[in-house]
């Protein structure tokens, strides 16, 4: 009895043993591969069709048959799971979906044209049409690019454009690579406008910090949308300071900065006055802040009297021959 179990589990083992390579056998018969068909989560393509092995991994000596055309460079496509199951089914893959949720995004690598690109050669193309210097064009869809396949080369064309004086809108035609007769056109609209470089700061400066030179950077604004007292010149930011805190990259008004305060309100002002005969010197208390050249009031510390005095320096002030005091 004994004896007759033992050939038993020994015919049952060697059985066992052989299925495997059985089943290695038969797939390999079929051009499969002996690991199980699983779908990928993702595939990125680079031609023009989608193959089974983008979708399916160890789908064997049939990974390279095209079963879909790719989507559009640079876009993606979803495949679910009923389609997913029809293809298995189709080319002899030993593949089920699971659930309705089964699916593969499959996206095409591109190179891609940025849209700053396309906007320098409309705008080089608008030269023609009579918009000079000094002027930059603007796409109406900001988000713009072209994707070309990753074996093509990344240029363009511009093959016609058509300019509204009036409006300073365009529509422009654009042929992407550049020279190729297979070339897929692009239309693009937008508009031109005249831009305007300005100075702002390149850190954030604190009030009462001096700028200076080198804090300044320059960017370009779209003249129509300046503010009408936008500083527009380095000199009337330099040396100046600020009210308040300034951010970097941020155009700044006339009324944002000033000069450095030389006399700050309450403190001890040496007052000059000046006369073809003498020179005259007394001591007052600022009634208010003073930056150079600013005419503050200044009240003697000995006789209590309202002066108005030019602010000359640190702690200084010069009183003019033609001051009037104010009151006692």
């Amino acid at each position: 009895m004994k004896s007759i179990l033992s050939l038993s589990t020994l015919f049952l083992g060697l059985a066992l043993a052989a299925a495997p390579a059985v089943g290695a056998e038969k797939a390999a018969a079929k051009g499969l591969s002996a690991n199980p068909v699983m779908l990928h989560d993702y595939a990125v393509v680079t031609g023009n069709f989608v193959r089974l092995g983008d979708l399916f991994a160890n789908a064997g000596d049939k990974a390279n048959t095209n079963v879909a055309y790719a989507p559009e460079p640079g876009e993606k496509a979803t495949f679910d799971y009923r389609w997913l199951a029809k293809t298995a089914q189709t080319h002899k893959l030993d593949w089920r979906p699971l659930s309705r949720l089964d699916q593969i995004t499959v996206q095409r690598d591109s190179v891609a044209i940025a849209r700053e690109e396309i906007e320098e050669r409309i705008l080089a193309a608008l030269a023609d049409k009579g918009v000079g210097s000094g002027m930059e064009a603007e796409l109406s869809n900001r988000a713009t690019r072209i994707n070309l396949p990753v074996d093509a080369e990344p240029t363009l064309a511009v093959e016609d454009v058509v300019f509204d004086a009036r409006t300073q809108r365009f529509t422009a035609l654009v042929a992407a690579p550049a020279g190729d007769p297979k070339a897929k056109r692009h239309r693009f609209s937008g508009i031109v406008y005249r831009v305007a470089e300005v100075p702002t700061l390149n850190r954030r400066v604190l009030a009462g910090e001096m700028i200076a030179e080198k804090d300044i950077q320059w960017i370009k604004l779209r003249a129509d949308r300046m503010q009408n007292d936008t500083i527009a010149n380095a000199g009337d930011l330099i040396g100046r300071t600020p009210k308040q805190g300034l951010r970097p990259g941020i155009p700044v008004r006339l009324a944002e900065v000033r000069r450095p305060v030389l006399v700050p309100k309450n403190g001890l002002v040496t007052m000059t006055l000046h006369t073809p005969l003498m020179m005259l010197t007394a001591q007052g208390i600022a009634q208010e802040d003073g930056s150079e050249g600013d005419t503050i009031r200044i009240m003697n510390t000995k006789s209590r009297t309202l002066v108005e005095a030019v602010v000359t320096g640190a702690s200084k002030a010069a009183v003019r021959t033609t001051t009037h005091v104010l009151s006692n």
